[in-house]
């Protein structure tokens, strides 16, 4: 039943894409979810440079946070960084458990409105998932893979780098895409301090009772969600097949 995922990715994408470049073909179907005869195509932006800022706003706080918790994530599971795990767990924690909304307003009076706070906001709510997936990944290599890279002769960080990280990548892939999707939604928030993002329109929609906004801002937030998750998905898939590590996952 493969045809039937292929089928419906193509139909996810050309939705998403009409959405994005010919939103008022959807007209008709939109226009009776407003009674009080208000537009019902969101059309105070281009929905595609909306779309284009949010995936950069996701992109370059992933980015950011990734590297912060695969780095810190490596070093608690060398020797020398063990005991360190517990203060490095606690930091990771902050961002789920301080709201990214509250990030927002502590951020906003040194930062100032507009994209500087928000990255903060996913920067810190995205760093668990990866932290916890890059010791997962790290600790779950099999132990012959190591003994085989000491035989050879490997330096610590030969062995890291060459044996390690390539057989936990798909595991820590899979925090990055928890962690970008995650964070996809959230930064619908960004709009609230100023940030270029689709919670533009669903925020339009909320302020004006405007039902039509809020669904075409939230089709398009889920639409992006869903391909970019199944994406990811599969490349984690191949790596490992690749890798030899889908039978031990």
């Amino acid at each position: 039943m493969k045809w039937l995922g292929y089928t419906a990715r193509a139909v996810a994408i050309v939705l998403l894409v009409l959405l994005l470049v010919e939103t008022d073909l959807f007209a008709p179907i939109l226009a009776p979810l407003n009674d009080n005869g208000a537009p019902a195509i969101y059309h105070q932006g281009s929905l595609l440079f909306l779309a284009l800022n949010h995936l950069g706003l996701v992109a370059l706080s992933t980015f950011v946070g990734g590297a912060l918790a695969l780095i810190a994530g490596i070093f608690v599971t060398r020797p020398a960084g063990a005991e360190f795990l517990p203060l490095s767990r606690a930091i990771v924690n902050i961002g789920q458990t301080f709201p990214p909304i509250a990030v927002l307003a502590i951020a906003v009076p040194s930062l100032g409105f507009g994209a500087e706070p928000t990255l903060l906001a996913l920067t810190l709510y995205g760093l668990l998932p990866i932290f916890e997936n890059t010791m997962a990944g790290l600790k779950n290599v099999p132990p012959t893979a190591l003994d085989a890279a000491r035989g050879m002769g490997m330096t610590g960080s030969q062995r890291l780098f060459q044996v390690e990280l390539p057989l936990a990548l798909p595991v820590i892939l899979t925090g990055i895409r928890l962690s970008f999707v995650i964070n996809l939604g959230t930064a619908t928030i960004g709009s609230t301090v100023g940030a270029k993002s689709l919670g533009e329109v669903i925020m339009a929609g909320i302020t004006t009772t405007n039902t039509a906004y809020i669904l075409q801002g939230g089709i398009i937030v889920a639409l992006l969600a869903v391909l970019i998750y199944d994406g990811l998905g599969s490349l984690e898939r191949y790596l490992a097949k690749r890798t030899g590590m889908a039978a031990a996952r």
